[in-house]
């Protein structure tokens, strides 16, 4: 796909409405290629984020049941305002100037105190003012990301947000662990997996969106359930960081792995961005995936 239809498809709504540390847009035909066509009976996504993956499946109308979960509680809850309240929600992003000091009288807001349309506005408008669209927490629960000083931010697509709201009609969310909705899946549901990467190095470790690290045990228990799904009838995608863990990992259980590139702009140090190698999971291979690594016993 060229630069022109690449910008052109990257338009379309629905689209994510948050700038989100790992959004999958760019790795999109990537993904849908290892998806099974037509319709999905019932789509799951353990790990939301910026929701890149189901909005672009809701815009091909392909999803007739959906169960969406992130363990990001403010993350779930703004979902759940811009399905139920999205004109209250438009409204309420704009009541604060989009400046460096009330971005900073902002932030220091406890979401929690608000109301349910302000908490979730907050999160939106904040998003849109960081720091390259980071979402980060410390250990007391406080979004602790810098202002981004952009010089004409836009706070909000009033069209795609409303397109959003209706992707979202019926959709149930969560805020639960992972292991919960993979418990969902049965035969012909289908799931795609986002987790927090495993780090390339030691100091690369930026997995807590949450305030939680996610480890390796959770990289550990993920995997074997997500390898599970097989055995439930379901079909998953996972992504990860390419690392000899995560080769090695999910070569283990048997599945098949390929290699993607995709550009990541969040390193603070612009001449350290550029393309990565990925790796990209399937319980099943699809179409013969030229690029997927022997499984485990064929080695």
């Amino acid at each position: 796909m060229n630069a022109k239809n690449l910008q052109k498809k990257s338009m379309m709504s629905p689209r994510p409405f948050l700038k989100w540390a790992g959004g999958k847009r760019a790795l999109m035909d990537d993904i849908m290629a290892r998806l099974p066509d037509g319709q999905i009976e019932l789509y799951i996504e353990p790990f939301l984020g910026g929701g890149a993956v189901f909005l672009e499946l809701a815009r091909q109308g392909r999803i007739k049941r959906a169960i969406l979960n992130d363990r990001n509680p403010e993350l779930v809850h703004t979902y759940r305002m811009v399905r139920d309240k999205p004109d209250e929600v438009i409204e309420a992003i704009y009541q604060w100037t989009p400046d460096e000091d009330t971005y900073y009288a902002v932030r220091a807001l406890n979401g929690l105190e608000l109301s349910d349309v302000d908490r979730a506005a907050r999160v939106i408008w904040l998003n849109r003012l960081c720091f390259n669209g980071l979402y980060r927490i410390n250990r007391s629960g406080q979004f602790n990301v810098p202002f981004g000083k952009y010089k004409k931010p836009r706070l909000v697509d009033v069209d795609n947000l409303h397109e959003v709201s209706r992707a979202l009609k019926n959709v149930t969310l969560y805020d639960l662990d992972f292991e919960a909705l993979l418990a969902m899946a049965g035969p012909g549901s289908v799931v795609y997996c986002d987790p927090p990467y495993w780090p390339l190095s030691d100091t690369a470790y930026f997995t807590a969106y949450d305030g939680n690290p996610f480890k390796s045990d959770d990289q550990e228990r993920l995997a074997e359930l997500f390898a599970g799904l097989r055995d439930q009838g379901a079909q998953g995608v996972l992504s990860n960081s390419w690392t000899d863990n995560t080769v090695e990992l999910y070569r283990r259980h048997g599945l098949h792995i390929g290699q993607v590139f995709c550009r990541r702009n969040i390193n603070r140090n612009a001449s350290s961005r550029g393309p990565v190698p990925e790796i990209m999971v399937s319980t099943h291979l699809k179409h013969g995936d030229e690029n997927a690594l022997p499984l485990a016993a064929d080695a």
